[in-house]
């Protein structure tokens, strides 16, 4: 998703060109925002991405005993101390715990990628909403993606500007 807004960014830059040869008749007012800076910095963001580390931790604990399990039923399995009736039990207990943990890891990072995702859908939009407000509250004409830019002044970048706007906007709860 990132990726596709640098590369429209530097198309639009492309577009931009013309425009800019012109300047002469209008000075054009540009910005530069690090989009993913501003987003990562914002307290909203820092306070929704821990609460899904909070919301997923059982899950995860839940897991690591299982590993734990797993690494004791194998040092068992290993030490040879066992006959042969008890090391096939705790053959097929260990197989069973594997299974157990390998739905576990699938659900888990399935369930988390789609909740990341749709925490982030929704912060980007809100960061786009903020950055053409403050856009239009500075006057810029256009407001750039720092990824794809060579080179800017650093008196372009707005993207401090950016995180306190959308810090004002959406107070982290």
């Amino acid at each position: 998703m990132f990726r596709s807004l640098a590369i429209r960014a530097g198309v639009f830059c492309l577009a931009l060109a013309p425009l800019v040869t012109h300047a002469s008749a209008q000075q054009l007012k540009v910005g530069v925002v690090d989009f993913q800076k501003a987003l990562g910095d914002s307290d909203e963001v820092k306070k929704a991405f821990a609460t899904l580390a909070e919301k997923y931790k059982p899950r995860q604990d839940e897991l690591q005993k299982l590993q734990s399990d797993l690494q004791s039923i194998q040092q068992q399995l290993d030490s040879g101390k066992l006959n042969q009736q008890a090391g096939a039990e705790l053959q097929l207990q260990g197989q069973r715990k594997q299974r157990d943990a390998q739905r576990l890891a699938d659900d888990l990072q399935q369930d988390s990628q789609r909740d990341s995702q749709e925490i982030e859908a929704k912060l980007v939009q809100k960061m786009r909403d903020v950055i053409s407000k403050l856009a239009a509250e500075k006057g810029f004409d256009v407001v750039l993606e720092a990824s794809p830019t060579l080179y800017f002044k650093p008196a372009l970048d707005i993207t401090a500007d950016a995180v306190a706007a959308y810090n004002k906007a959406y107070p982290a709860k």
